[in-house]
């Protein structure tokens, strides 16, 4: 017997995760549905041996103290989803290999890595400051945008947010040109890049500003036990308030009325499942291949095919038989480059000229067994940089290649051993990705942040992007950017937007 919801969400990533929360609390009957059998994708953990590993989450942005919320925590409160954050004192510690090149650790707290900058660069101190007071600016714009639902009135933002309408028109690296900043100082302030996976003489500069300037100011944290922990927290609120969560229970495909309205969704067991709204945190192209192509709007099977995927990662995750001191590791976050400059990094990406080593430890002390500690290694990857029908055996040689590259590189670059202490070692690669979060080439943040596909181009064309009836997306690729905060916010917005759709609401 069919089943019939007033929301089906498909997907219990964080977006999901967070779109059935908001339809949940608002009353009306939900379900989530998510092939695997834990939710989160990204945000969950795996173990091998004694170790419980992190698979993607770094550092988590915009939460905020319990007695000054920032838009994640925020979202969270508003669940009563409750979650024990930790809290880090230092952004990174940023090490160039390059001639030219440094080793600096940099301090959370807008006036402690202004002063920590400005005691690197001599004379950045005001063009830091001004490119703060900008993305202070952008926040409030925001804030408006978010305030007309995604529909500002054209001439106010004109009027009263020109310098938003500018940093969401040009690049990073033109911004920070613009207010004098050094090249030096702008290297070390776009150490981030990578996290983006778009380098900053193209990567929109409001995107940028608004994850550097909330990792700086607010502090970055780490959720005790792992991502997972956030994705059960949300699970349970879903819960809570009535909602239903359906595991090992994979959507083939999408069903519409014959007036091209999406109906519902069939799953591989063949129990067709229906509702008055859908909302999918699976990316377009996938919902598209799910779809009578009769159905599927012309315009907007153009625009997916237009849009280049994003970023993913080979992850090393290595669980050491030592402890952090032992080990001689004090920094929770390293970035390690061979070029100081971000596009240089990006066209050697092949040549290991840019990775992240966390150590999760730091964040959080036992986070491991009493004893040892973990490592986290992530090498962006584009999709074209994966080698292609490689056999089993093949792939097994590449991806056990590629982390003794870059373990016996960080040796060399840490001065620590690494490899006579390393317990339990797992590589993931965007196969890996692939498999669990069922996206195209394992891309783990959506469609690519750069140029055209931007986060204002992508909310002012929202509503005219996607137009098939009862339809909804969230998750990097909807009409944010990309990274857990992101998902999260378009959980809550597209959410927010079907609540009042079905009760009578625009």
């Amino acid at each position: 017997m069919d089943k019939h919801y007033d929301v089906v969400v498909v997907g219990a990533g964080n977006g999901g995760l967070a779109a059935a929360a908001v339809t949940s609390q608002a009353g009306f009957k939900v379900l989530l549905l998510e092939k695997h059998n834990i939710p989160g994708g990204s945000a969950s953990s795996f173990k091998r041996g004694r170790f419980e590993f992190e698979p993607s989450l770094h550092e988590l942005c915009a939460v905020g103290k319990p007695d000054q919320l920032f838009d994640t925590g925020k979202i969270f409160k508003r669940f009563g989803a409750e979650v024990d954050f930790r809290y880090e004192d230092n952004t990174f510690r940023a090490i160039c290999t390059a001639e030219d090149g440094y080793d600096v650790r940099m301090r959370a707290g807008e006036d402690n890595f202004c002063d920590d900058l400005e005691a690197i660069v001599p004379g950045c101190r005001d063009s830091l400051k001004a490119w703060f007071e900008l993305e202070r600016g952008d926040q409030r714009t925001l804030d408006y945008i978010d305030s007309k639902n995604g529909k500002p009135n054209p001439l106010m933002m004109i009027l009263k947010h020109g310098n938003f309408m500018r940093d969401t028109s040009y690049t990073v690296e033109e911004v920070q040109k613009a207010l004098g900043m050094p090249e030096k100082a702008r290297n070390i302030l776009n150490t981030y890049w990578g996290y983006l996976g778009v380098p900053t003489d193209e990567l929109n500069s409001f995107h940028y500003m608004t994850m550097v300037a909330s990792y700086v100011r607010d502090g970055a944290v780490m959720p005790y036990k792992r991502s997972h922990e956030m994705s059960l927290a949300l699970e349970k609120a879903i819960t809570d308030n009535g909602g239903d969560v359906w595991y090992n229970s994979e959507v083939v495909k999408f069903l519409y009325n014959e007036d091209g309205s999406c109906a519902g969704v069939q799953l591989k067991s063949g129990e067709k499942i229906y509702a008055k709204e859908i909302i999918s945190n699976v990316i377009p192209n996938n919902v598209y291949a799910m779809s009578d192509v009769k159905y599927v709007p012309e315009k907007e099977l153009r625009l997916a095919n237009s849009r280049t995927l994003g970023l993913s990662f080979v992850t090393v995750y290595l669980g050491m038989d030592c402890s952090k001191e032992e080990l001689g590791v004090e920094d929770y976050t390293t970035f390690i480059t061979t070029y100081a400059n971000p596009r240089e990094c990006y066209n050697h990406r092949n040549e290991g000229a840019y990775y992240v080593v966390n150590c999760h430890n730091v964040a959080i002390p036992d986070a491991s067994p009493e004893g040892t500690c973990m490592l986290f290694y992530t090498i962006p990857m584009m999709e074209e940089d994966f080698p292609k029908d490689m056999k089993p055996e093949e792939y097994k040689k590449w991806k056990n290649s590629v982390a003794k590259r870059f373990i016996e590189d960080s040796e060399k670059v840490l001065g620590i051993d690494i490899t006579s202490h390393i317990e339990e070692i797992e590589v993931a690669t965007p196969v890996t990705f692939a498999r669990y979060l069922g996206t195209p080439a394992g891309e783990i943040y959506g469609y690519q942040m750069a140029g055209w596909d931007s986060i204002l181009p992508r909310i002012m064309a929202a509503p005219t992007d996607f137009t098939v009836k009862n339809l909804s997306y969230c998750g990097g690729h909807a009409e944010r950017g990309d990274g857990y905060s992101c998902a999260y916010m378009t959980g809550m917005l597209t959410g927010d937007a079907v609540v009042r759709r079905l009760k009578g609401g625009k």
